[in-house]
């Protein structure tokens, strides 16, 4: 019996704490959890959008490849790892040390208690859509019919979304030459 690939876009972020090393710890469970983590962006520094927060997030975007699971163990998976990473409060609307959601999930459709694909807001942030537009541009949203790179062109998101570069932010002075 064939088992179907299925490929997912998890978008991940962080505004407490180490925010570059909780990406990188996000990033580490899902491949422990058994996740194949065929893509991933840049890391980009982005203003919070309807959270209360005065520090910026950093996010990023990554594709898995997966077989034999569906979307709600996908996202039981992703809460573990939030939870194991020190994200104890799901409230909206708060600084957190990981976030991870599951933006897409093949080209499914649905809408539980428990989850909705594609996610309802994605194509109105820029932290999610530049991210995705540089891993899959082409990407179809299956509800809105454009693709990834159309809805960025298209979105009234007016929020800063910069590449992150670490040495620039390290607070050192130190050239990338160094």
């Amino acid at each position: 019996m064939d088992t179907e690939t299925i490929t997912a876009y998890i978008g991940i972020g962080s505004n407490l704490g180490d925010r570059a090393g909780n990406l990188l710890l996000a990033v580490r469970g899902l491949m422990e959890a058994s996740f194949s983590v065929t893509k991933l962006s840049g890391i980009y520094e982005t203003e919070p959008v309807e959270i209360e927060s005065e520090t910026n997030f950093l996010n990023m975007v990554a594709e898995l490849r997966c077989e034999s699971i569906t979307p709600s163990q996908m996202m039981a998976r992703m809460l573990r790892i939030e939870y194991l990473l020190g994200r104890k409060d799901k409230s909206l609307k708060k600084p957190r040390t990981i976030d991870l959601d599951l933006l897409f999930y093949n080209h499914e459709q649905t809408d539980t208690e428990f989850l909705t694909l594609p996610h309802p807001r994605l194509h109105l942030r820029n932290f999610v859509l530049v991210p995705m537009s540089e891993i899959a541009p082409t990407f179809i949203h299956p509800i809105l019919q454009k693709d990834i790179k159309t809805l960025l062109a298209e979105t009234s998101d007016t929020s800063a979304v910069t590449r992150w570069n670490p040495i620039s932010s390290n607070g050192f002075g130190e050239s990338p030459n160094h």
